[in-house]
């Protein structure tokens, strides 16, 4: 049973305030002291800049930006492993991969394209392989420490990486290509406007759920782990427990990116299931900020943005350059490019509703 709310809120907010203290507080000053949530404002430039881009970006562009989005998407399940629960998996590409082959596979063999079969398809795909992998990782008799998750999440990546490129009914190295379009009904979803705002209708609503959760008693409790394991387990949560749900929820919508991204690249391939896109997505969430949600839908933007345009432009040394970049933005600025606008406290979040104050002691006071 979860613990009342305000005993976990002393504790979480505790730790919060111990952690905002030095350079990444003071740059939060303004927002701590006006008492403006900054979150919302960030949210509705990000979504309204979403809503017009196809307007005035050019029709490869546009491509480009669904592509974008879906690992937008993608970026958000590893968001809430690692920002929420301080899972560090180095194995979430193993189920967008997974869910992509999947999807591809029932085009392929089963003729299956239809949006209301393909997509659940891919999503239930994604939640069995994490479930599976999360209960082998996490519920053991003692608990997992953090790098053996690691190393365990990384290995199942390896692996999958190994089989796909080892399995001729998978395509072995050239993977499944031409795959069918999506489809409702007689229309097919193709490259082009229609495909990017089915993407952002998805991708939003997989949001505000993932926002409803996490600031939910459940995402208090996910708060909680972030900030201090040992506490949580002494006010009697199963902390193991506690991230085995969310890893697998986090499988769920890493499947659910993997089959949008199969439909609309046209084809999978093994690195989809590799460690080299799994360690792609840390970097969005690194670059952008961890949990927060938001920060990983900006991170996922930012880097694939900046590396377009770098390998346009500095076709040599482009991987060099955004590396560099990278790593500035980690060692100057750990908490990601959010903590610019964002403070500590505000990440962490307001769970239910404010104490009201004392009548009597409002009158009594001086």
């Amino acid at each position: 049973m979860l613990k009342p709310m305000s005993v976990v809120r002393q504790a979480v907010v505790a730790d919060a305030g111990d952690e905002a203290g030095g350079a990444m507080a003071e740059g939060t000053g303004a927002e701590r002291s006006s008492g403006r949530k900054i979150l919302p404002i960030v949210e509705g430039v990000v979504l309204l800049a979403a809503l017009l881009a196809p307007l005035v970006l050019q029709d490869y562009l546009t491509v480009f930006a669904t592509r974008v989005l879906i690992l937008a998407l993608f970026a958000l399940s590893f968001d809430l492993v690692w920002g929420y629960a301080g899972i560090m998996s180095f194995g979430q590409a193993l189920f967008f991969g997974s869910a992509g082959y999947g999807v591809a596979l029932l085009a392929r063999d089963l003729d299956i394209t239809n949006i209301f079969l393909v997509l659940p398809a891919g999503t239930l795909i994604g939640l069995t392989f994490a479930l599976l992998l999360g209960g082998f990782l996490l519920l053991g008799r003692h608990p997992s420490s953090v790098i053996f998750v690691s190393l365990g999440t990384l290995t199942g990546s390896y692996a999958a990486d190994r089989l796909a490129r080892g399995w001729y009914y998978l395509g072995g190295q050239n993977g499944i290509p031409s795959i069918a379009p999506m489809s409702v009904g007689s229309y097919d979803f193709t490259e082009g406007p229609a495909f990017y705002y089915l993407v952002l209708g998805i991708l939003v609503v997989v949001y505000l759920l993932c926002r409803f959760l996490v600031r939910s008693q459940f995402g208090l409790a996910l708060a909680g782990l972030r900030e201090n394991e040992q506490r949580i387990a002494f006010f009697g949560y199963k902390a193991q427990h506690l991230k085995a749900i969310i890893f697998t929820i986090g499988g769920a919508v890493a499947g659910l990116a993997g089959s949008l991204y199969a439909f609309h690249e046209g084809f999978v391939w093994p690195n989809m299931v590799g460690v080299v896109v799994s360690t792609q997505v840390v970097l969005y969430v690194l670059f952008g900020g961890s949990g927060t949600l938001i920060g990983a839908v900006i991170g996922a933007v930012i880097v694939e943005g900046v590396s377009f345009w770098l390998s346009d432009n500095y076709r040599d040394i482009w991987p060099i350059i955004l590396g560099l970049l990278l790593l500035l933005v980690i060692l100057f600025r750990p908490l990601g490019l959010i903590s610019f606008v964002l403070g500590e406290r505000e990440r962490v979040g307001s769970f239910g509703a404010k104490p009201k104050e004392n009548v009597k002691e409002k009158r009594n006071a001086p």
